[in-house]
């Protein structure tokens, strides 16, 4: 993500880079087959994710109390929606002709509901997560690491409560929390010392005037975020929500700065962002941040629930509802930046989560639908947009992120060292604006200068790793 200020001084903050570890992932080419045969019989169409997303939603709305979910299966590129067992013949003939593929199942989304409702209520403790899974048609919760003694009991008993086919409980290494720190990074000050956070996406306020959105616990955290370390502050808080939700909309202070509609995967290339759109369960989806790189993963689980433990209140709990789920691994540094398609739909700016980019684990992220929807902004350029050569023109050639390479692991607390720098290791995870990235380019990675980091190469061939 990029903007320019005028006259002539361009601060670009950018979605910051994610790490790459395991197999390699391509985003394919945005080519978008739809396979029915000749004769007209109802075939499963074989879709693009932004087309899966778009027909569940049709979907949902078309069938009513019947729907009770639906996934993305990457393998065959085609929607599974699922159907109540006993609906009526006619509803799956309906679903079929639109081209999704029917599968029966026994929870409707009213029951899975209630079933959330119960857990809300008697099993709301610091370190749990749930989610709807439509390919298991239950209900997926989440203990963490600090869940043990009275509190691992009162989890179990309170899924066992729901019945056998509606929940599935298991144990996740590490302990969910909100990632502040590192990001292709925007910094602030605070009472409690430095911190910073990642862009997400630019957009439009609803006056018309630039801004950008981030994660609420970063808006909350502090109201004016600078595009440097030490540098003044060109961005103020407009609007913050956490917990509950977890998105602030941040206006720059120059109505005159120019932004474009794209995510900066490093070495000078950008995804263009065309639209929002909402996850959909299976489809694969991209994050940036610094603190690791570029990663890739699948979305896991709709409607998540996460009980953090509140950091102002040792015996408090902050809970935000309606987030995504996946396995996309993220480490502290990574809030607020932003979860996208190989489509370049914007779907998420990454909440908090458990685990890290070395052992896995689990990362929940804030619709954009829903922030954008809250906030009145709209996602787009704002200006006139930017510059001649503002936007790296894709290279297919380009090399991928280093494995190895990090731009500092990132305390958990957001601090920052004012004396460290990118790809030291420093537990702070600070970034030093005139330092080089942690993949000896030489390129500028902090956000002040040129558009680049330890990404790949654009939409139509960038290769990440989980």
């Amino acid at each position: 993500m990029s903007h320019k200020r005028i006259p002539k001084r361009k601060a670009a903050i950018a979605v910051g880079g994610v790490a790459a570890l395991g197999a390699a992932a391509i985003l394919l080419p945005n080519a978008n087959a739809s396979q029915d045969n000749s004769a007209g019989a109802a075939t499963p169409k074989t879709l693009k994710a932004t087309g899966a997303s778009d027909l569940s939603s049709q979907l949902a709305g078309l069938l009513g109390d019947a729907f009770a979910g639906s996934y993305y299966d990457s393998a065959t590129q085609q929607l599974v929606v699922n159907v109540i067992s006993g609906s009526n013949d006619n509803v799956v003939v309906q679903a079929e002709k639109a081209g999704a593929k029917v599968r029966k199942v026994q929870n409707s989304t009213a029951e899975l509901t209630a079933a959330a409702q119960v857990l809300k209520t008697k099993a709301t403790v610091p370190g749990t997560a749930w989610s709807v899974d439509p390919k298991t048609n239950k209900i997926q919760v989440l203990a963490d690491s600090t869940v043990t003694g009275s509190k691992w009991d009162t989890v179990l008993s309170t899924v066992k409560s729901l019945g056998t086919d509606m929940a599935t409980v298991k144990k996740t290494g590490g302990s969910f929390k909100t990632l502040v720190s590192g990001g292709d990074a925007i910094f602030a000050q605070t009472d409690q010392g430095g911190v910073r956070c990642s862009l997400g996406f630019n957009v439009t306020a609803s006056d018309g005037t630039p801004a950008f959105l981030t994660a609420g616990h970063c808006g909350v955290a502090a109201k004016q975020w600078s595009d440097s370390q030490d540098g003044q502050p060109i961005a103020t808080v407009d609007q913050a929500t956490f917990p509950v939700s977890d998105f602030s909309l941040v206006k720059y202070d120059d109505p005159a700065t120019q932004t474009t509609s794209d995510v900066n995967v490093g070495n000078g290339q950008t995804v263009q962002i065309t639209q929002a759109e909402d996850a959909t369960v299976g489809t694969q989806v991209f994050r940036m941040g610094s603190t690791t790189g570029l990663h890739d993963g699948t979305v896991t689980g709709l409607d998540a629930t996460v009980n953090f433990q509140s950091e102002t209140d040792p015996n408090g709990v902050d809970t935000v509802n309606g987030l995504i789920q996946t396995d996309v691994c993220a480490e502290a540094g990574d809030s607020g930046g932003s979860l996208f398609t190989q489509d370049g739909g914007a779907v998420g700016l990454t909440s908090g989560g458990s685990g890290d980019c070395t052992a896995g684990g689990e990362t929940f992220f804030q619709p954009v639908t829903a922030a954008l929807t809250a906030t009145g902004a709209t996602l787009g350029d704002a200006g006139a947009g930017a510059g001649a050569g503002d936007t790296a023109t894709a290279d297919p050639s380009a090399t991928a992120a280093d494995p190895s390479a990090t731009d500092g692991t990132g305390d958990q607390s957001g601090a920052v060292d004012p004396n460290a720098t990118d790809g030291t290791g420093d537990q702070s995870g600070a970034v030093d604006p005139s330092a080089t990235d942690a993949s000896g380019t030489g390129e500028d990675q902090s956000g002040t200068g040129q558009d680049t980091g330890t990404g790949a190469d654009d939409g139509s061939s960038l290769t990440s790793n989980h």
